[in-house]
Formats: C-alpha cells, sequence, structure tokens
C-alpha cells in the first residue's frame, strides 16, 4: 500500500513513524524543531494528534476522571488536566504539516472525534491513524474510513472479536488499505509484555500490512518486530527527556531515532530469502574449507596414511568425507607436500 509516494510492504525498508504527541511542551517553535530532528534521523513521518481536552473527556477533578494510580506517569492529574497538558493547538496543525513537506516527509495524525476528522480533511492529510484506546469507537472508524484514506489502527487491548469488528467496519465502509499495529497499551511498555509473536497471527488473520506501536525503551523490541514481519514501526519521539513533557519519559532522542533507522533496515536486509549453499558473495570463501592435502613428500607407490594425508586448509582438494576411503591406497606418481588429493593421484 502507499502513503503519498511512499510504499509500505514487505519488500521494502520498515516505514518508520516519530510521534511527537505532547512533546512540543505547548511552544510550536519546539514541535517545528522536533520535525526538523525527526527528518534528520531519518524517519519516513512525523504524527501528531487532533483533540482537545473538551472533546477527550468531562471536567471533573475526582473519581474515575483523577488518575490516582501512583505509578501512572500522570499521577495527580485528572483527565482534563492532562489533555489541557498534551494537546496540540489545532491552528498549529498546517504549519507543522507544511513543515513535513518541505522536509521531504509525511506529516498525519491521530483524531479522536468527528470534529477532529473534519478538520484534518480541511489539511488534507493523506492518511489516519486510530490509537488504541479508540480502535473499538465504530463510529469514528466508519468516519475516517468513509475518507477512502489509508489508515493505521493500534490494536492494544483490543480482543481478536473486537478487532474482527473495527476491521468489518473499516472494510465496509470503504477503507481499502490498513495497517494493524500490535501495541501494548502501557507507558511505558515492558518487552515481556510485548509479544511480538501477534505480528505474523494479525497478518495472516485480517490480510492486512502489519506493524508495532512500540512504548518501550530503546530500539530492540522494534528491531526484532521487524524479523516478524512489521512493515510500520511507530515511536514517540522528543528532543531531550531532560526537558519534560507529559510522554517524555517513554520517549526516543534523535540518537536514538537515528539508530532506529539504520538498525531496523539491517533487520529488514537480513530477512533475505530461505537460501541454503554459498550465497554469491561466499563464492570465495567455499576455497578456506578444510580439504584433503598431501603432507609429507611421496613416491609412486607409497601408501597414503595418517602421516601423510591430512584435512587442512584451503579447499582444493578432495572433501574430508573421503579420509577413510582414501587411507591404505598407493599414489600413482611421485607427489610434493602441499599438494590437493584427487581422485586421479590414486590406484
Amino acid at each position: 500500500m502507499r502513503i503519498n509516494q511512499q510504499i509500505i510492504g514487505h519488500n521494502y525498508p520498515p516505514f518508520i513513524v516519530a510521534e511527537m504527541s505532547g512533546n512540543h511542551n505547548h511552544s510550536l517553535e519546539r514541535a517545528l524543531e522536533i520535525v526538523e530532528a525527526a527528518a534528520k534521523a531519518g524517519v519516513n513521518a512525523v504524527k501528531i494528534q487532533t483533540y482537545t481536552a473538551e472533546t477527550m473527556t468531562l471536567n471533573i477533578n475526582e473519581g474515575e476522571f483523577y488518575i490516582n494510580n501512583p505509578d501512572s506517569l500522570w499521577h495527580g492529574n485528572s483527565l482534563y488536566q492532562l489533555y489541557q497538558l498534551a494537546y496540540t493547538p489545532w491552528e498549529w496543525h498546517k504549519p507543522i504539516f507544511d513543515k513535513c513537506k518541505e522536509l521531504g516527509i509525511i506529516g498525519f495524525s491521530t483524531p479522536f472525534d468527528a470534529t477532529a476528522v473534519d478538520f484534518l480533511e480541511s489539511l488534507e492529510v493523506p492518511c489516519y491513524k486510530i490509537a488504541s484506546f479508540e480502535n473499538i469507537d465504530l463510529p469514528l472508524i466508519r468516519k475516517v474510513a468513509r475518507t477512502g484514506k489509508p489508515m493505521i489502527i493500534s490494536t492494544g487491548m483490543a480482543t481478536v472479536a473486537e478487532l474482527d469488528e473495527t476491521v468489518r467496519t473499516a472494510r465496509e465502509e470503504g477503507c481499502n488499505d490498513l495497517i494493524l499495529l500490535k501495541c501494548t497499551s502501557t507507558y511505558p511498555a515492558t518487552p515481556e509484555n510485548s509479544n511480538l509473536l501477534t505480528i505474523p497471527h494479525l497478518r495472516d488473520l485480517f490480510n492486512v500490512e502489519v506493524g508495532l506501536s512500540d512504548h518501550t525503551m530503546g530500539i530492540g523490541v522494534a528491531v526484532a518486530s521487524v524479523a516478524l514481519g512489521a512493515t510500520f514501526i511507530e515511536k514517540h519521539f522528543t528532543l531531550r527527556r531532560a526537558d519534560g513533557g507529559v510522554d517524555s519519559a517513554f520517549s526516543m532522542e534523535v540518537e536514538e531515532m537515528q539508530q532506529l533507522v539504520i538498525e531496523s533496515k539491517r533487520a529488514w536486509q537480513a530477512m533475505g530469502s530461505i537460501k541454503y549453499g554459498a550465497t554469491e558473495a561466499e563464492k570465495e570463501s567455499v576455497n578456506f574449507r578444510r580439504s584433503l592435502y598431501i603432507f609429507q613428500d611421496m613416491k609412486a607407490g607409497d601408501i597414503l596414511t595418517p602421516e601423510n594425508l591430512k584435512a587442512v586448509r584451503p579447499g582444493l582438494g578432495l572433501p574430508p568425507k573421503y579420509y577413510d576411503i582414501l587411507l591404505g591406497k598407493s599414489v600413482k606418481q611421485d607427489v610434493k607436500t602441499g599438494t590437493p588429493i584427487n581422485w586421479d593421484l590414486v590406484t
């Protein structure tokens, strides 16, 4: 499938997305710096999020609207306060997308309600991402699918039955290009909870491109996902974790994103095909296998013994598997030390 001119599939290097989320820290200048840094790191796209606190939740500071888990990065905030901190002002979207175009990468977003979709359509975004927490919002899925643009859906927390509903809904409403991302919806996530073996299962179950929305630290999990068929990788991205921000603690820095781009491509290249025997690059190395050589000067009629026949490198003689067969045979002619043995030399 294509997003703009970028092709996504197993015959192409993984499509890498830098998720800005709230790491702009309420500065458009910083947001544009993040786009520039992501482009410099070699990503294919930068993604933002389109919502307001009012479109996400209610302005209530207690009960289920308050984050009371001391292990949460966002402990001590209400949901409303969190989304006020994290949201990207809608008037910033166009300058961010324009900067992406200027730098030759794709800019797109995650809409969280119908008004966000309408707004993003006015900006002619090339595709849409559905967040894990919205993958059961079928009215939103329908709204996005009707745009006819590619959809990327994170699968965090969804059961197979829920994903089946989501995929069916998207397809019924006209979405022909669909990517499902394996995602663990914890922040940060751990490798132990990543369950990357789900990736090929998703691909086979729904006949779609698959990828990874990764909240683990480092690049190991993302690179491993490529070996299991991931063609799309999304990671949160910031300039420096030390700068703070709602998502900074589990976001990649510039050098890490550069390494992800490099190593995920290497992983893709390494997949290759099912291959046995010497590759073209290995053909010269075949000459340095062990083979059978004369180890002492011999006269015609002398018998081959363990003292005068050895398996050594290089590989221009008979293979070592013939060693026992050759022992006890005689040579037809005088031979010098260092002569590779062949059938024409023995009787």
